[in-house]
């Protein structure tokens, strides 16, 4: 989902959370994200609850639901030639999404990113509810058990090198997502994308 359905900014995100904790951005980032703290929501090691707990003891600010989303609403921007490009993609195979994230924002998803409900339904995944995380093997595999295909029928596109690595590990053909262009070569070759 992240840099391939839509560009994340997570220097915005960071700024909103440290306006409201009172603090740096250098403070609320090594408190989430360089801790390790942000892969135990992604790998549901910690449950909604005690994440977004977590998360304001660890900003030393009470943080509310709806400030969680929206700080990573803020950051989220619909890259709009992909979200074409899975348009046309629906009309003749299925599509779903798997990122690392919590669980909060599969949830929230209709808040963070509107644009993704009509083009992938309830086909929207996070490794949290799988316990597990991208790279590992074990996430994309039991994603593919959710949607009840085979791994060696899925084409995984990732911006991150190791997840692309992880997934073809798990028996998934794969694409690193570096620019449209390139994505629809990697379609063409595949036979996925005709031309209008």
């Amino acid at each position: 989902m992240d840099n391939v359905l839509c560009d994340y900014d997570r220097g915005k995100r960071v700024a909103r959370l440290a306006e409201l904790a009172g603090s740096t951005d250098e403070f609320v980032h090594q408190a989430i994200w360089d801790s390790g703290f942000e892969l135990l929501g992604d790998s549901g090691t910690l449950d909604p609850v005690d994440y977004l707990r977590g998360f304001g003891e660890r900003i030393g600010y009470p943080l509310s639901l709806g400030e969680w989303v929206e700080a990573r609403r803020c950051s989220m921007q619909a890259d709009r030639a992909m979200l074409e490009i899975v348009g046309q993609l629906r009309r003749t195979v299925d599509v779903a999404v798997l990122t690392n994230n919590t669980t909060l924002v599969a949830d929230h998803i209709d808040t963070l990113l509107p644009e993704l409900r009509p083009l992938f339904g309830a086909k929207i995944y996070t490794s949290a509810q799988f316990k597990t995380a991208k790279p590992d093997p074990l996430c994309y595999r039991l994603c593919a058990s959710e949607l009840k295909v085979r791994p060696e029928t899925i084409l995984f596109v990732d911006d991150l090198a190791a997840n692309v690595a992880g997934a073809r590990e798990a028996g998934l053909f794969a694409h690193h997502h570096t620019s449209v262009e390139t994505f629809r070569q990697a379609l063409a070759g595949h036979g996925l994308l005709r031309e209008q």
